[in-house]
């Protein structure tokens, strides 16, 4: 299997340096997929623009998480779980409705589940939603526009995902207790 290099704010290439300062500054640290992603100015830099509009968005931080935390358990991004696991707990969310995204199952909360279930029927439809699939979101209380925006969230998590996995960074032990087998 390669290993990918994770890469520090002194090592990374210049043009990283600027997007893993951001996330430095966001985490007070820089985590281990920034540091390999910054191997790839082009895709760390998108990374971190495409995450500044999520994050700026219509949704709360808790409910991002919730896409974020669906998307990971979806593609199987072991990284990612452990690593939206730590923030969704940290936003609040109910550590029940958490396990259970982490099994696959709706959370309670129903705008939590409405969320979750949109963000894994586009991860695995690729992206051809039916009209159920719309009406049950905007059913939970979502406006259909945002729809839109739980495709950008998917987006910005598939870059991750895809990086995370593909780079088998190691998980740091600030997120080893929620670490997740897929």
């Amino acid at each position: 299997m390669a290993s990918f290099p994770i890469y520090t704010l002194e090592s990374a290439p210049e043009q990283s340096k600027p997007a893993l300062q951001s996330l430095a500054q966001a985490f007070g640290m820089v985590p281990n997929i920034a540091g390999a992603l910054a191997g790839s100015p082009k895709l760390i830099n998108g990374l971190v623009g495409v995450f500044q509009q999520v994050h700026t968005g219509s949704f709360t931080e808790a409910q991002i998480q919730t896409l974020l935390l669906t998307n990971a358990v979806t593609n199987g991004c072991t990284w990612a779980v452990a690593f939206h696991t730590f923030l969704a707990l940290k936003e609040g969310l109910d550590r029940a409705d958490v396990d259970a995204i982490r099994a696959r199952r709706a959370p309670k909360d129903p705008q939590h589940a409405a969320l979750s279930h949109l963000a894994r029927t586009l991860i695995e439809k690729r992206g051809r939603l039916d009209d159920q699939d719309v009406t049950a979101f905007t059913a939970a209380g979502f406006e259909q526009a945002l729809v839109l925006e739980v495709i950008l969230v998917v987006a910005a998590s598939t870059m991750t995902n895809y990086a995370g996995s593909a780079s088998r960074i190691p998980l740091e032990d600030a997120f080893s207790e929620y670490a997740w087998v897929a």
